[in-house]
């Protein structure tokens, strides 16, 4: 695996440094060895974040942690990526298309699947064009988490969602 580690707000000593990569690294089995891993390290008053996102074939598997102690973070975030990796591999792995970046082992083995994906409900509304703003104060009228419309600058359907520090995100499709 190739590690890409940064830095925000802290410097990446050798010893976080050897830490990412000895932690992550057990995920190696699980992946090709030219795969590319994302690290980003952040500190935020007393919240030590990693954000670890790996690019593969059509997906991208990712996880963050946070924490008042990186080495716990770092620790947290294997796990779950490991978790995620078991669980979804059936719908992550695609036999004849994305198969080439992981490993024959992980290609091969069974995992045991836990939870299955289940859509309990199906939802129709009107979308209506609106400015991403109006979109935000819609979403909080409706005491929801996000929110689905027509962007009227756009005319594509886009999200916004609520983010932690009552801060809003926006996601576009691209182009």
């Amino acid at each position: 695996m190739k590690f890409i580690i940064l830095g925000r707000n802290l410097e990446v000593t050798p010893g976080l440094r050897a830490a990412v990569e000895d932690k992550i690294g057990k995920l190696a089995k699980y992946f090709n060895p030219d795969t590319e891993v994302h690290v980003t390290l952040s500190v935020e008053k007393e919240r030590q974040k990693i954000e670890v996102t790996i690019p593969v074939k059509g997906n991208i598997i990712r996880s963050e942690q946070v924490s008042n102690d990186m080495y716990v973070s770092i620790d947290l975030v294997e796990e779950i990526i490991e978790r995620q990796l078991k669980k979804y591999k059936a719908k992550i792995v695609d036999k004849q298309q994305g198969a080439g970046s992981f490993s024959k082992m992980y290609v091969e083995n069974d995992y045991m699947e836990d939870e299955e994906v289940k859509i309990v409900r199906t939802k129709k509304f009107d979308i209506k064009p609106m400015y991403a703003e109006d979109a935000c104060i819609q979403m909080e009228l409706l005491g929801h988490n996000f929110y689905v419309f027509i962007n009227a600058e756009t005319d594509q359907v886009n999200v916004v969602y609520k983010r932690k520090g009552d801060t809003y995100g926006l996601i576009e499709p691209e182009v």
